[in-house]
């Protein structure tokens, strides 16, 4: 079986047939792949796509109550049998052949498009995607100078649940995605017609949020006949200071460097002999994410989501000596297997402990002292294993990304 995870077309483009042709070269991909049925989902308060749907031979076969959150909307199932010829797709004019190219270290090469122009004395214009987490991302650069950023961030909705919840952020995603290429297009002065390529972040990140890019990214570059670039979005991190904002060049990128990357998802240590070539994982985090742990920690604190803000305003009153937290993955048994790994599993777990049992003893929380020794445990393990990387390989350029490196205390500490 075959499942069709997401069809949207613009508003702006809607009426022309334009969600009928993708879903109908949909059915018969999967035909000749070998599935039997495709089966999709569809909110129940929209006749008009359960319409299409039935046109080209789905029928409903169920109702998944209250799954469209937080609207609190029932899906309803729709499946087609394949069994029989499957229905003819068009071949546009001189189709090019699938060009979905997921390079695990950034935008690598391209094979030549015939039916690609001559890219602009400054470079190929291309519009990138980003919906690896919460925030939808549009960014259109021409060569290395960035001509709009766009973000719509779903974090509001989040807030109320502590977290970034997987099903919010693919649906926020679906809304946010069309504006912002919108905005962006604007904002670029540029029409989609003039782009040379589509780049998506491919991973790593939120299946269910990476879909909607994804999809979103081969919807255009097929409509476009462009080429269509899977890149790496921690390969991105680094590379994002090559960019300039202003038409001058952007900040070279020195090879052997080593990159520390921290963010609400993903911690890791990168190699990066070359951006497009050769970038080597060195190490990454086995259990819970820099920012996560900031996260958990700043909700059992009572400060609000997202944590890693409130934690470092609230540290900064703090002393980061007054309570010695554990240093995951430090001692000299873990550094031999986990060199350059990380964990804060064990860390967050402590902090939760040391502050329940204050207030079982109903004693106050020193907020600002928990939050400062936290913090400091987190830093201590993020710049001893980056250091540590860097010697071990003879590299005096450590590159850091992310946005929890926008944490005070991760800078001041790097900057010595």
């Amino acid at each position: 079986a075959a499942d069709v995870q997401t069809i949207a077309v613009a508003d702006g483009s809607r009426g022309r047939g334009i969600g009928r042709a993708l879903l109908t070269r949909l059915v018969a991909e999967a035909h000749s792949r070998g599935a039997r049925e495709v089966l999709l989902e569809v909110r129940a308060d929209n006749p008009v796509a359960q319409s299409l749907y039935s046109s080209l031979g789905f029928e409903a076969i169920a109702v998944r109550p209250h799954y469209y959150q937080p609207d609190d909307v029932d899906a309803v199932v729709m499946r087609v049998a394949l069994a029989a010829t499957p229905p003819e797709v068009a071949e546009p004019r001189d189709a090019p052949a699938e060009r979905v190219q997921p390079a695990a270290s950034g935008a690598a090469g391209t094979e030549a498009d015939p039916h690609e122009t001559a890219a602009d004395d400054a470079g190929p214009l291309v519009l990138g995607i980003e919906t690896s987490c919460d925030e939808t991302g549009i960014g259109i650069v021409r060569g290395q100078t960035l001509l709009a950023n766009v973000i719509s961030s779903s974090m509001d909705e989040h807030a109320r649940y502590g977290g970034v919840v997987p099903e919010v952020a693919a649906r926020a995603h679906l809304e946010a995605l069309t504006p912002a290429i919108d905005a962006a297009l604007l904002e670029a002065d540029v029409t989609l017609r003039e782009l040379d390529a589509i780049a998506v972040t491919a991973g790593p990140g939120l299946s269910g949020a990476l879909m909607v890019g994804v999809g979103a990214a081969k919807a255009l570059a097929v409509a476009l006949d462009i080429p269509l670039h899977g890149v790496n979005h921690l390969v991105g991190h680094v590379g994002a200071d090559l960019l300039s904002t202003d038409g001058g060049p952007g900040v070279p990128l020195e090879t052997p460097s080593i990159a520390l990357l921290v963010s609400g998802g993903h911690t890791s240590l990168l190699l990066v002999r070359d951006l497009v070539d050769d970038v080597e994982l060195l190490g990454e985090t086995i259990d819970d994410a820099a920012g996560e742990a900031f996260d958990k920690v700043a909700r059992v604190l009572g400060l609000p989501y997202p944590g890693g803000p409130h934690i470092d305003r609230v540290a900064a009153d703090g002393d980061p000596r007054a309570i010695r937290f554990p240093r995951g993955l430090s001692l000299p048994k873990d550094m031999e297997r986990h060199r350059y790994d990380f964990s804060f599993s064990g860390l967050k777990t402590a902090v939760a402990r040391w502050v329940e049992k204050r207030q079982d003893a109903g004693e106050p929380v020193p907020v600002a002292d928990v939050a400062a020794s936290f913090r400091e445990a987190v830093v201590d393990v993020l710049l001893t294993k980056a250091v540590a990387a860097c010697v071990d390989h003879g590299i005096p350029r450590l590159l850091l990304g992310g946005g929890v490196v926008a944490n005070a205390r991760v800078r001041e500490l790097a900057a010595e």
